[in-house]
């Protein structure tokens, strides 16, 4: 295939573009700084905005599946002045992603959702005939973008858009909460708030982009999909996993949780009437939230199983994050 990765310069692309051409597929990236990461000698690099239709169109040229990966990402308790930002780059951006598409005959848009689309599942396990209720900026424009990637038709009248809903991605080349997580428990830093019985719902980097090659086929056509490893983890368990890739021993205590939500409200207080953007209870409530989202569709239709499990897939991120200096 001739592909074109958006955003290809962010924690996923690499390995996406990586698994392409080790299946002989020719890749084109585009990003604002493409430059960022050495590509091999066969990438061809394309450097340029989603809304500018020039440069978008360009690197669009006799491409046959797009994999649109570019976005603005979540951010804890963000400004209100985001909302546009959010607005432009998640939104706006896709519909040129998939306009252009449309007039230069590509024949699948790959969009790469997020399962924070459902919002709290309180619990419950949801799936792909859940209705979603997005709670946060990152979440609703996901979304937004989620219609006009399903709505689009392609020249040929069939759809042209395929929606992927990846869990929490981890992997080498991840930066935010499970960064942090890893350098705290390398550094022996980290201590558990609550007793860990919090259930995720993961995905490793490498799974994710075979299970995006996967979805380029007609059967995905028109679909969501949720992709996961396919379990639920407690936050225990992937505690335990990343130390045991560190090689080090996981905290065998916990703080309760009930008086450090106590702290981080009446912190918050005193943070806002100082006038300082910065919120710890919504940061709080996000590591002891519950999220069990059911991934088993994209096994049942497509065939695609993961390939790892969560103790070898933080192995394998964990020394490659050595490997490349960010550990």
């Amino acid at each position: 295939m001739r592909c074109l990765v958006t955003g290809a310069s962010g924690a996923v692309g690499p390995v996406l573009v990586d698994r392409l051409i080790a299946e002989g597929h020719q890749v084109t990236v585009f990003s604002r700084h493409p430059d960022r990461i050495k590509w091999p000698a066969s990438v061809n690099r394309c450097a340029g905005n989603l809304l500018d239709s020039i440069q978008l169109a360009a690197a669009m040229t006799g491409i046959e599946v797009v994999f649109h990966l570019a976005a603005l990402l979540h951010v804890a308790n963000p400004a209100s002045a985001l909302r546009s930002d959010y607005q432009r780059v998640n939104v706006d951006g896709t519909r040129a992603v998939v306009e252009t598409a449309k007039r230069a005959g590509v024949r699948r848009v790959l969009f790469f959702s997020t399962i924070a689309v459902y919002g709290a599942t309180d619990g419950q396990v949801v799936n792909e005939t859940t209705t979603p209720m997005p709670d946060t900026m990152y979440a609703r424009t996901k979304l937004e973008a989620e219609a006009i990637v399903l709505s689009a038709v392609g020249t040929d009248g069939r759809r042209l858009g395929t929606v992927l809903r990846c869990a929490a991605v981890y992997g080498a080349r991840v930066k935010g909460n499970y960064l942090h997580l890893v350098r705290a428990l390398d550094g022996r830093r980290f201590v558990p708030i609550g007793n860990g019985r919090n259930r995720r719902t993961v995905i490793f980097d490498e799974d994710l982009a075979d299970a995006a090659v996967t979805a380029t086929g007609d059967a995905a056509a028109g679909h969501i999909l949720n992709v996961s490893d396919g379990r639920f983890h407690t936050l225990s368990e992937i505690i335990a996993a990343i130390a045991q890739g560190l090689d080090r021993r996981p905290p065998h205590f916990h703080i309760p949780a009930a008086p450090v939500r106590l702290f981080a409200s009446a912190a918050d207080v005193l943070l806002r009437a100082a006038q300082v953007h910065r919120a710890l209870r919504p940061a709080l409530d996000t590591y002891l939230s519950d999220v069990a989202v059911d991934a088993t569709r994209i096994q049942h239709d497509l065939g695609w199983h993961p390939r790892f499990d969560l103790q070898t897939g933080w192995q394998r991120a964990i020394s490659t994050m050595k490997d490349i200096g960010s550990l």
